[in-house]
């Protein structure tokens, strides 16, 4: 007799997938956040439960909802009633403050767009010098209504003259990238004083009936025309330069530093570059200097403070000099 055992195969449990365990969510710490005015220390607004990421520019939105005669362009908001205004990406777990942030405010005025005004500074001097070019009334003496110079000097300035604005006017629109977005609006009237004043004056005698060709005639306009050329292809690649430096819809600074476009190559002593006869011409010459010393010290004294790598050897505007 042959007996048959069958053996069952052993059944084995599958294991069972365990779900891992949830990590205990950490708790968000809101902020209290106190506006204070710079000036009098009255408190202005208090913000309670403030996320820790928020940025000043946030809150500066929600200040704004509690005094809307103060919009976030019009604010400056700082640690100290004396100090910088912070920037408005900062974020508020990141600065020196704590759960109950203390800052002060400060009303910078009436602002207006940086395109704005520049697209005034530059129209204005444009629409100007064409008047006097094209002698309409009440400038010249009544016989000279809309007449024209018999020097080609003068149609030639009259060229140069709003290739450099319709230029500039470009620029604002299509090249320029700005870190901020607004300025005062007071300072558009200082602003199209200089540029619209001596746009006047300049023109006033460079289309006077009574003008009078320069003393070295062809050779020196030549000269001035190439000189000219020269600065504007200048003037246009710094600009160029400048904005690639900063991506699209960003704030971001980064110290500028030569290329292989000869025209940069000036950076190696310079912080800032701008290149650009009769009295009022050189007069305006001056005062423009002046104001871009005054712009370029300021900005080379940002570079400093901002990047401990920058080239100590760059001066504001003139090397070794000033």
């Amino acid at each position: 007799m042959f007996i048959f055992t069958v053996t069952a195969p052993l059944l084995t449990q599958a294991p069972v997938k365990r779900k891992p365990a949830k990590k205990a969510k950490k708790a968000v710490v809101f902020f209290e956040v106190e506006i204070l005015d710079a000036k009098t220390k009255d408190k202005l607004c208090f913000l309670d439960k403030v996320e820790p990421n928020a940025t000043i520019g946030e809150i500066k939105s929600m200040f704004h909802k509690s005094h809307p005669q103060w919009y976030p362009a019009r604010q400056s908001i700082r640690l100290d009633p004396k100090g910088k205004s912070l920037k408005d990406e900062d974020v508020l777990q990141h600065l020196p403050v704590g759960t109950t942030a203390t800052f002060y405010f400060r009303d910078l005025g009436a602002q207006i767009s940086w395109v704005t005004v520049f697209l005034t500074e530059y129209t204005g001097p444009l629409v100007i010098y064409l008047m006097f070019y094209f002698r309409v009334p009440f400038i010249y003496a009544p016989k000279y209504d809309f007449t024209t110079s018999k020097h080609w000097v003068v149609h030639l300035a009259c060229m140069c003259h709003s290739f450099h604005y319709v230029k500039r006017l470009l620029e604002t629109l299509f090249v320029h990238r700005f870190s901020h977005g607004t300025m005062p609006l007071r300072n558009i009237f200082k602003n199209c004083t200089y540029y619209w004043g001596f746009a006047a004056w300049m023109a006033y005698y460079i289309n006077h009936p009574l003008y009078t060709p320069p003393m070295y005639g062809e050779q020196q306009i030549r000269l001035a025309l190439i000189i000219f050329l020269f600065c504007q292809i200048g003037n246009f690649s710094i600009h160029i330069a400048l904005r690639n430096l900063r991506p699209p819809g960003s704030k971001t600074r980064k110290i500028p530093y030569p290329t292989k476009n000869p025209f940069t190559w000036i950076f190696l002593l310079f912080s800032l570059c701008e290149i650009n006869m009769c009295l009022p011409v050189a007069f305006f010459t001056l005062v423009g200097f002046i104001q871009m010393t005054v712009w370029a010290k300021g900005k080379h004294r940002s570079y400093l403070k901002e990047f401990r790598d920058y080239p100590p050897l760059r001066s504001p505007i003139l090397p070794f000099i000033l």
